[in-house]
């Protein structure tokens, strides 16, 4: 076996939190980080590549609103520094009908009013004449957010890794890591051909985090489940230029819809936020499901008909499920040196400032920011009678 390597940290993972954590440890420790990626770096076989996500300041939970103009302010940072413009404003709308909307959309006008962002309540009415590419019933309420926009996520996470270049880092594509092990002061990773060892480990796998935790003896209750958007080639494609419509969400009682203005590629993007495929990293596919393609066609002929044209292109991605489908931020129980974060299917755009917070646990082993909502040994990771909750539709 090769003589082990040493770094001050490692990240296991470049997608969109591992390419962050590693600017911001390799900032922090004159570039003493090394970052193992199973792919090739800007892979897609995650869940955080391609043009464009949602970023938004609205959430129907506090944990999460508490932080946005942190997070929005993380952005801002990386973007002075790369020269990049990362994050392109749009507004953004939550839309949901009858008395179940009613309830939605006021959690989320409380959780942002709860920490001072101000926001636009909306009937059917005058949602459809600020935006007459809407077709709703009279019963669909929505809120409006100005902040709200497109993330250029592809282009993000190619910046975290030439901003964590230049601080030193560096990086090792095609490494899978097979296993860590604690070694007291330090910790162990095994590649197929090498064992690096690091003073703490930045844990930023995505859907592959699992398999790697349980090789220190610790599970986590995550299902994974495939998703699938698809960009429509709408002949309508000026009504749907960023400046001219917001991104938004559908919150139904059993679908969640959402979508973006064109951005990217020459399509209206959209997609169904949960499909209800559960699988594994061997069962996964790459295969579009025609069945969820012709359910979200559906939908937006009913709801958004000009932005419906020929399938310009659908992507598959995974995500990574609790319970809760809260975030998984902290240090792995009984493993102090190691750090972990998983995304729940709804991190990208937290992206930079998740890899921040990751790299506060990984290095000085806290954070200044309110996380607990997070902890690896909260309730709905720890008691297997607790409910799921995928849509954020109850205590959401």
């Amino acid at each position: 076996m090769a003589t082990a390597t040493h770094y001050r940290h490692i990240v296991v993972g470049s997608g969109g939190i591992g390419s962050a954590a590693a600017y911001w440890l390799a900032e922090r420790s004159h570039g003493d980080v090394l970052v193992l990626e199973q792919f090739a770096l800007g892979h897609e076989f995650g869940s955080s590549q391609d043009h464009s996500r949602i970023i938004r300041y609205a959430y129907n939970a506090v944990e999460y609103t508490q932080l946005v103009e942190a997070n929005y302010a993380t952005w801002f940072d990386v973007e002075r520094r790369s020269g990049q413009q990362l994050v392109f404003p749009t507004g953004g709308l939550d839309l949901s009908p009858g008395a179940f909307g009613e309830q939605q959309i006021q959690a989320y006008a409380d959780a942002l009013d709860a920490v001072g962002i101000t926001s636009t309540a909306m009937d059917a009415g005058e949602i459809q004449r600020r935006w007459p590419q809407w077709t709703l019933a009279d019963d669909v309420v929505g809120l409006y957010q100005a902040d709200a926009g497109v993330l250029a996520i592809g282009r993000a996470n190619a910046t975290h890794r030439a901003l964590a270049r230049e601080a030193g880092a560096t990086f090792r594509d095609d490494t899978p890591v097979r296993r860590l092990v604690d070694a007291g002061n330090r910790v162990e990773v095994h590649t197929d051909d090498q064992v690096f060892t690091a003073d703490s480990i930045a844990l930023a796998a995505g859907s592959w985090t699992v398999p790697l935790t349980e090789t220190l003896g610790v599970s986590f209750p995550i299902l994974l489940s495939q998703e699938q958007l698809t960009y429509f080639s709408s002949p309508h494609l000026a009504e749907f230029a960023p400046d001219r419509f917001p991104i938004w969400i559908w919150h139904g009682e059993d679908d969640c819809f959402y979508g973006l203005p064109v951005y990217g590629a020459p399509g209206v993007k959209a997609g169904i936020d949960i499909s209800g495929t559960i699988v594994t990293q061997e069962t996964r596919t790459w295969d579009p499901d025609p069945a969820q393609r012709e359910h979200l066609t559906h939908w937006l002929a009913a709801h958004l008909p000009h932005a419906v044209g020929p399938e310009l292109a659908t992507k598959c991605c995974v995500y990574d499920l609790p319970p809760d489908r809260n975030f998984i931020l902290d240090l792995l129980p009984g493993h102090p040196r190691v750090a972990m974060f998983v995304g729940a299917g709804h991190a990208a755009k937290f992206a930079s400032f998740a890899g921040r917070l990751l790299a506060d646990l990984t290095a000085e082993g806290g954070t200044e920011y309110p996380i607990e909502a997070f902890s690896a040994t909260r309730p709905a990771l720890t008691d297997p009678d607790h409910p799921v909750d995928y849509l954020f539709s109850g205590a959401h």
